[in-house]
């Protein structure tokens, strides 16, 4: 699944901006049924039951297999026949239904007198009182189905047998059911929306993790791989689309209605979360055929019309045949349609040979779309389409190795753009899009490794909840230093190998590691310290990262486990004593020197004992997961070079230094002042990764004192700061005329325009006010680039009133370009009066006004503007309930409303709100968000004591040494 981008990574500088002025930027891009009742139907248990939301289930004593999360290994599937009728029209009672039927082939691998198949919410047909029939495949005996019953809780469809099945027989289980095709984003469900003014219904899917039981009965399980064919049901002006091409349409009459049935042909052997189904009235843009692949893209008639759909199109075949050859291996489907849907909860998902984009992820529109936009579609598709080997010709066969998914696939994802895309240079923004961002959550004592026992994730939330920043952006930087250290070639080898041996099936992360080594071995001349897999274990099998001190006195390098707050929390045992083996490239005095492994706690390398004018360097180009420490001696020197010769220092490097002063401050191990001193240069800085690690970094202190009387001085340093750069742009693009070439030049553009307007340079807040009345003169006449949209809109309705509000919400509700309407969206909580918010949060519950998809990020978008921040908290705490009916037992933003809305406190009074909060809603459950809700308790308690230790120094350094 692509990234969820609960706030836009568009927004890289709004946690700064919002936190003071509201500013909503476009920065980095970075790149979660059934109350119909019929004729022979039985209900699942009282009908408004199954509709309601189930609660965080209690811990399963019984030992029956029904009560536990897993499937037994008894039966596994090899085949499905699955026919479905979604119906696009409300029947009597307002319902949107599918109905159904299917054969599942399984074989029996142990003798058993039970069978147990996934099903959510569906009401099936009886046979004679029972679910389903079942027969031998081969015609011979079959004990009869004595008993049949619905496990709400484990979501099993259960079969009691009069005998047991025999070891090495196949059954064919046919069931026929009902489900309904509600608004949930989830399993087999509706999206809707308006074209020429007359509303469309789409008939969609999501599968992952655990809802293709919601659309039919399955062993839904990752490894319970299988072939599928699938028949649509559906109105003929409509079209169908799954997995495979269709091989059939024909048209029908079926119970009066006029249908077209469409069948398609045989998946390849897949897991059942990769199914999907579609039926729309879209259309699509195709490219001419390469190696009998085919290739559409397909969204609203208007949207293709446009020409949204073609930059996707054009970008799709590079990136898979840049794919082809870094597997060694080609495309293993016929054909790949991309979808872009107007409701979707993620980001994208990978279903193979049909993935769903939400429509920001796929539709660009040359004349409105933002450079920003631009790379997030490319990013995506990336994403998505490594997926089709890694993740779908071969499968994590638990979701507790979801990691090596979706991790490998947010690692590639760059290379595959910068092949499609050479001029950007995207490599390099990981360090911003997922580095430094999983930084800050795996330095805290809640984290936990990428690769987790699978005892440890077995319900659905529990699976939802993995779908975090660490299996995504860590799983992606660890990769890209075991890459680095082993060489691309070496490891694109390992790759190759690892995906032909396993074609087809299922892998634990071991046998990825035994390939990796075999291409080591394979490869004169390539030593490494230690195994592959003693190297990756340690950083897979705990949590957490080190950092690294180096002693340039005396050569002593060290290295620890890196907590943001070591004195108020305890380790967690680990196997490894939180030691890693840790690969440093490093420079002298600007001069790269052999890398130097770190293996212990502690060592002695004499080549980095330096003296006078020179200086030590690690982590070149910051390819290793680690941070890096100094004797103040080093840190004065390194300093000293920013300030009288930054491009002395890589790129990367300027920005890790700066990121790594401040995280250490943040752990008392620097003083405080120090990380402050490292931003000092940044007024002869142009490039944009150091800007934006200075940005991100400052916006905490933002969030921590915007309420305090260190706010004043901190604006009026960073207006110092920053007017060199704002002056820079405009010499750059002819007094705002245009825009700058590269595509970081162009993100550095908007640090400049939003931060300066958010610091208070005069001239960048008349420029923004002028561009913004002309587009409020004459609507249909926008002069606002679609770099500065974000900035601008929201600086707008930051320092207007009701009337720009209302302008920016009709502008939304009109807006056809899914990135326009996002780009609205996020403006309006940039307001600071405070019932103008309040109404927008109560907008968010009717998705009339705001969809289902973009609920959660609206929500914390209040929350990050510093007058909207206490409306948010208290619109989520009175709303709790009813939140995590819509949102909390699977959707992958789930966890981000708690993280979110409490991203600013620092007092002890928050923290025992939040205290309350959870103990007042036991009851209710917090789902997906329950291990957010411990980390945001384990940061503000962090906060507080960083608050209370730092806020005088800081005060003092802002009003004295940085003037």
């Amino acid at each position: 699944m692509g990234k969820v981008y609960y706030i836009s990574k568009n927004v890289g500088l709004g946690l700064l901006v919002l936190a003071i002025s509201a500013l909503v930027t476009i920065i980095a891009l970075s790149i979660t049924y059934d109350k119909e009742k019929a004729k022979n139907r039985v209900n699942t248990g009282d009908q408004a039951a199954i509709n309601s939301d189930i609660p965080d289930p209690t811990p399963v004593v019984s030992k029956d297999p029904w009560d536990q999360y897993r499937l037994p290994s008894t039966l596994v599937p090899t085949l499905y026949n699955v026919t479905l009728w979604p119906r696009l029209k409300p029947n009597a009672d307002d319902l949107f239904i599918f109905t159904g039927r299917s054969d599942v082939v399984f074989t029996c691998l142990e003798a058993t007198d039970m069978v147990l198949i996934h099903a959510s919410k569906l009401n099936f047909t009886t046979f004679d009182g029972r679910h389903a029939l079942l027969r031998e495949l081969s015609g011979g005996w079959t004990p009869a189905i004595t008993k049949s019953w619905l496990v709400v809780e484990t979501e099993y469809l259960v079969l009691e047998l009069y005998g047991s099945l025999k070891e090495g027989a196949s059954y064919v289980l046919h069931t026929e059911f009902q489900g309904e095709l509600a608004d949930g984003l989830d399993g087999f469900y509706r999206s809707e929306y308006m074209e020429d003014g007359v509303k469309k219904v789409v008939a969609t899917s999501q599968m992952q993790a655990t809802y293709a039981r919601k659309a039919f009965p399955c062993f839904d399980e990752p490894a319970m791989k299988a072939v599928f064919n699938v028949t649509i049901i559906h109105d003929r002006d409509k079209t169908a689309l799954s997995n495979a091409r269709a091989i059939d349409v024909r048209d029908t009459v079926i119970e009066d209605t006029k249908v077209r049935i469409t069948t398609f042909e045989p998946t390849a052997k897949m897991s059942t979360y990769l199914l999907a189904f579609i039926v729309s009235d879209f259309t699509y843009v195709e490219s001419n055929r390469q190696n009998g692949v085919q290739v559409r893209v397909w969204a609203r008639k208007k949207a293709i019309a446009d020409g949204h759909g073609d930059y996707a199109l054009n970008v799709t075949w590079p990136i898979l045949k840049f794919y082809e050859r870094y597997y060694d291996a080609p495309y293993p489907l016929p054909k790949s349609d991309q979808v872009a849907l107007p409701d979707f909860q993620a980001g994208a998902m990978e279903n193979w040979g049909l993935v769903t984009y939400r429509e920001t992820a796929l539709l660009y529109d040359p004349e409105r779309s933002s450079a920003g936009n631009k790379q997030r579609v490319a990013s995506v598709i990336a994403h998505e389409l490594a997926h089709m080997w890694f993740g779908n010709l071969v499968t994590m066969r638990w979701w507790n190795d979801l990691w090596l998914n979706e991790g490998f696939a947010s690692y590639v994802e760059y290379l595959g753009v910068d092949y499609a895309e050479p001029k950007w240079n995207i490599k390099d923004l990981i360090i911003l899009d997922d580095l430094q961002g999983v930084f800050s959550l795996d330095a805290l004592a809640s984290s936990h490794p990428l690769s987790r026992r699978e005892d440890e994730v077995n319900t659905p939330a529990q699976i939802s909840e993995i779908f975090n920043t660490i299996s995504y952006s860590k799983g992606a930087v660890v990769l890209r230093m075991l890459s680095g250290f082993l060489g691309e070639p070496v490891f694109a080898k390992g790759l190759s190998s690892y995906l032909n041996t396993f074609a087809f099936s299922s892998t634990v992360y071991r046998d990825l590691w035994d390939h990796l080594q075999k291409a080591v071995e394979d490869t004169p001349g390539l030593r490494i310290p230690r195994t592959v897999h003693e190297i990756m274990h340690r950083w897979t099998l705990q949590m957490g990262f080190p950092v690294v001190t180096i002693n340039t006195r005396t050569g002593h390098v060290a290295q620890q486990h890196f907590l943001l707050d070591p004195e108020s929390v305890v380790e967690r045992p680990s196997q490894f004593n939180y030691t890693w083996f840790v690969p440093i490239q490093w420079m002298k005095t600007g001069l790269a020197q052999q890398q130097y492994w770190l293996l212990d706690k502690t060592d002695r390398n004499p080549q980095m004992r330096v003296s006078g004018l020179n200086w030590v360097l690690a982590n070149t180009n910051v390819l290793g997961y680690f941070r890096v420490n100094y004797d103040n001696d080093n840190w004065n020197r390194l300093i000293s070079v920013l300030e009288t010769n930054h491009l002395a220092i890589p790129t990367l490097n300027r920005a890790q230094i700066i990121d790594d002063a401040f995280n250490l401050a943040r752990a008392k191990m620097v003083d405080v002042t120090l990380a402050l001193r490292t931003t000092k240069y940044l007024s002869k800085e142009t490039q944009y990764i150091p800007w934006q690690s200075a940005v991100g970094n400052l916006n905490f202190y933002y969030l921590m004192f915007d309420r305090t009387e260190v706010y004043g001085p901190l604006q009026a340093y960073t207006k110092k700061l920053i007017q060199p750069l704002f002056e820079h742009f405009k010499r750059v693009t002819n007094n705002w005329k245009t825009v700058p070439e590269g595509i970081t030049d162009q993100y550095n553009h908007i640090n400049a325009v939003g931060v300066a307007c958010m610091a208070g340079v005069p001239a960048c807040r008349e420029l923004i006010k002028s561009w913004f009345k002309r587009w409020m003169d004459n609507p249909e006449h926008n002069p606002i680039h679609a770099n500065l949209k974000s900035t601008v809109y929201c600086q707008g309705v930051a320092l207007g009133g009701v009337e720009e509000w209302d302008f920016v919400w009709k502008m939304f509700k009109n807006a056809t370009l899914a990135s326009e309407a996002a780009r609205l969206r996020g403006a309006l909580a940039c307001a600071k009066v405070p019932w103008l918010l309040n109404r927008y949060l109560e907008y968010t519950l009717d998705p009339e006004k705001i969809r289902k998809q973009d609920a959660i990020s609206a929500i914390v978008s209040v929350s990050y503007n510093v007058v909207g921040m206490p409306l948010a908290w208290n619109f989520v705490r009175a709303r709790w309930k009813q939140l995590y009916e819509l949102y909390g037992k699977g959707s992958f933003a789930f966890s981000k409303l708690i993280s979110g809305v409490t991203t600013r406190f620092s007092t002890e009074f928050e923290l025992q709100e939040l205290r309350r909060f959870k103990e007042d809603n036991k009851a209710v459950g917090f789902g997906s968000a329950t291990l957010a809700l411990e980390q945001a308790m384990e940061k503000i308690s962090a906060q507080i004591k960083w608050v209370t230790e730092n806020k005088g120094p800081i005060l003092g350094w802002f009003s004295g040494d940085a003037v």
